[in-house]
């Protein structure tokens, strides 16, 4: 009972009128439900809940969020159902912990996929109740704090996940103080070298670092008293451990670069004030050229808000200062959880409010997304942490990502805009399809009224958002079906082809119906669709697609080896290439390129799936020594050349020579004159400083290769001319 009334306790402090008894209701059900489980620390399993809910205090949340903090864990870890949750606590609470639950029950093929499936959850609690995602944070930064009992690979992956996914959104919500500690944590695992470096940085000069913010903030201090400003708050700080990290590491930037290691924060009355004291800054302290940014007019989408001006003391160490208003401090730290309005969810949101509009538009990017993973790349791009400010030629400012083109500023316009593109002019200039927007340029979108005009599936290669893909494939799915089964089937071909997956019609019917309902497609043409407007990324996929045929082609329905010949015989050219196959007749070969075999050397047959026997020589590493040893022993079959072929065929020579001037001149002028196809030609220099040259030429068997190599290896300075 300590920790409910310590929990009681930070409750009262905070003056919320919280409902204690059914806080205590939920306390008992949980602690109960979790009785016996410990956490990986040894620690008993209850200290998490509790803790996610004291978190959420911090954060000003109300009862339900409490309460459903508490039970989070108890529907996915314990034998308690949801509905005995909403039976006690009412549907409300139900909603809460069913939207913060994980799918962990749910088989699925992937982690990737499991994790995508987790993120749309989410995002769906998301438009029906905000706060699901809040509990949510609450719930991963606890974890990240006692991150240290897990194994080293898990702590990788958890601490990737959570600047990935949770610390974006964290950003987006404007909950600051959570996004910088799940950064500021995940990164001690991900770069633990690096954050040594840092924080080493940092403590030598930590007794300089107090010193210069001290008086920075008395300098600032006395000069608004004498003009009058007295209720004025101003704190230090130093920018977090990720924010240096991605300065020093990413940008390649030494600590003496940083500028805003430093920071000075002025929290006052009234707007005005903000722009007045701006000023004041500015006379006392020299400001930085193009450093400037004002977040007040132009509020970034968490409802950011405050202006940012860099400046230079008598000391020559740069330092931010950061003015904002009491209000707009108190939405900087904790965000949409500084606001009544989440209680209601986005559909009880005012229509006008747009400052959760951000949560809508994933939503609708993620709408008609079948590749389920897509959806974790989509929201990367989607939560990037910075954006840029651009304007249409009426002036009004468009806001995207770093990175994005003109292409998504079309889309971020609207729809039809983006659709009837067909280039566009920044600052007056025309540029490229693929130019990357710049805060401060003037776009304007060059669209046409022909009918039937549509964006280029290149575009999906090229756009950064979300939104902007999304729109490109519905555009696709919706007037290009047709094309987009054609396109599907003959990327879907060429990728089999590729990873040789070959099958009997029947069979291949059942695996692409199976491969069509695993990605969420009615049938195999909806699949085709999907690959053909980028639903489906086939680059995806491949991995799993080539482990489920593996199986098959294991199993017993899938016909032996010789039958497989017969398949390959039949949709291939029938071509001996001038060997016979013991106990084969007639069949499909196809010579291996890790040994090259030559008429003359002795061969051996191995027979393929799909692609008929494969020659190789006897003595190449990939043959076993002794058959009945192999892995399947009746794939390998005997072969020899036929006397009565002739052929040209590809063998690689390998000629080492003095790097003199003309050497290569002199080695092709001697193949052309023994009349000698060159196919490929390679030069480099050794350790030695001599020149090796490899050659793949055509011959019609082993003694033609040997009198080449005898004719080059006469060539003045050649050391050695020999077979690859």
């Amino acid at each position: 009972m300590e920790a409910l009334n310590m929990l009681i306790e930070k409750m009262k402090k905070t003056e919320r009128p919280y409902n204690f008894e059914m806080i205590e209701k939920a306390y008992r059900y949980a602690r109960s439900a979790h009785e016996g489980q410990q956490r990986q620390s040894g620690e008993p399993y209850f200290i998490h809940p509790v803790a996610v809910a004291t978190i959420l205090v911090e954060l000003g949340m109300d009862t339900e969020s409490i309460v459903a903090a508490l039970l989070h864990d108890v529907v996915e870890d314990t034998e308690c159902k949801l509905s005995d949750i909403e039976e006690m606590f009412g549907p409300e609470v139900a909603t809460l912990v069913d939207g913060v639950t994980k799918l962990g029950r749910v088989p699925y093929c992937s982690r990737e996929e499991q994790q995508a499936e987790n993120v749309r959850k989410m995002l769906l609690a998301m438009s029906e109740d905000i706060r699901v995602i809040i509990i949510k944070l609450a719930d991963r930064l606890h974890n990240m704090r006692t991150l240290q009992y897990l194994p080293e690979q898990k702590r990788r992956d958890k601490a990737r996940e959570t600047m990935d996914i949770y610390a974006p959104i964290a950003h987006r919500l404007g909950i600051r103080a959570v996004k910088e500690e799940l950064e500021d944590l995940s990164i001690r695992y991900l770069d633990p070298v690096a954050v040594q470096e840092i924080e080493e940085n940092l403590n030598m000069r930590k007794a300089d670092r107090e010193d210069l913010l001290n008086a920075i903030k008395e300098k600032i201090m006395a000069r608004l008293k004498e003009l009058n400003y007295t209720n004025v708050y101003i704190e230090g700080r130093v920018k977090s451990v990720n924010g240096i990290y991605r300065k020093m590491i990413i940008q390649g930037k030494a600590f003496e670069e940083i500028y805003d290691i430093y920071a000075v924060r002025i929290i006052v009355d009234t707007l005005t004030e903000c722009y007045n004291i701006l000023g004041v800054i500015h006379d006392i302290f020299h400001p930085i050229p193009g450093r400037f940014k004002d977040y007040i007019s132009t509020p970034k989408p968490n409802m950011y808000q405050s202006l940012h001006t860099t400046v230079i003391g008598k000391r020559g160490v740069p330092f931010e200062v950061q003015i904002r208003t009491w209000e707009m401090h108190h939405t900087a730290e904790y965000g949409i959880a500084a606001h009544w309005k989440y209680k209601l969810g986005l559909k009880g949101q005012d229509k006008r409010d747009n400052r959760l509009s951000w949560i809508r538009q994933m939503l609708e990017n993620q709408k008609d997304v079948e590749d389920v993973e897509d959806i974790v790349r989509s929201i990367k791009s989607d939560l990037a942490p910075e954006e840029v400010f651009a304007f249409t030629p009426k002036g009004d400012v468009i806001s995207m990502p770093i990175g994005a083109t003109v292409i998504d500023f079309a889309y971020t316009i609207h729809t039809a805009v983006g659709n009837r593109m067909v280039g566009a002019k920044v600052d007056g200039r025309i540029v490229p399809i693929d130019h990357k927007v710049k805060t401060g340029e003037i776009v304007e979108v060059l669209t046409t009224s022909s009918p039937g005009h549509g964006p280029s599936r290149d575009w999906l290669k090229i756009v950064q958002t979300g939104q902007a893909r999304n729109k490109i494939r519905q555009w696709f799915k919706k007037e290009r079906r047709e094309e987009n089964i054609i396109e599907g089937r003959t990327e879907l071909e060429r990728e089999f082809n590729r990873n040789g997956i070959h099958l009997p019609d029947d069979k291949m019917k059942e695996f692409l119906e199976d491969l069509a309902k695993r990605q969420h497609c009615n049938n195999i043409e909806e699949l085709y669709a999907a690959i053909g407007y980028g639903g489906v990324m086939l680059s995806r996929i491949m991995p799993r697609i080539r482990e489920e045929y593996q199986k098959i082609i294991k199993s017993e329905d899938i016909p032996d080896v010789h039958e497989l010949l017969s398949i390959s015989q039949a949709k291939s050219p029938r071509n001996n290439g001038g060997v016979i196959v013991e106990g084969l007749e007639n069949c499909l070969v196809k010579f291996s390129r890790c040994c090259n075999p030559l008429p003359g050397d002795d061969i051996v047959g191995f027979i393929t799936r799909g692609y008929g026997v494969s020659i190789h020589k006897r003595d190449c590493t990939n043959v076993p020594e002794n058959f009945s040893d192999a892995e399947e022993p009746e794939r390998w079959v005997n072969a020899h050349w036929d006397s009565h072929s002739k052929g040209e065929y590809k063998c690689d020579i390998n000629v080492v020579g003095n790097n003199r001037r003309g050497m290569l001149a002199d080695l092709t002028s001697q193949l052309a004159v023994m009349h000698i196809m060159i196919h490929a030609i390679n030069a480099q220099e050794n350790k030695q400083g001599q020149v090796v040259v490899s050659v793949t030429i055509g011959v019609n068997g082993q003694e033609h290769v040997s009198s080449i190599l005898n004719r080059l290896s006469k060539i003045k300075g050649v050391v050695s001319a020999q077979r690859a």
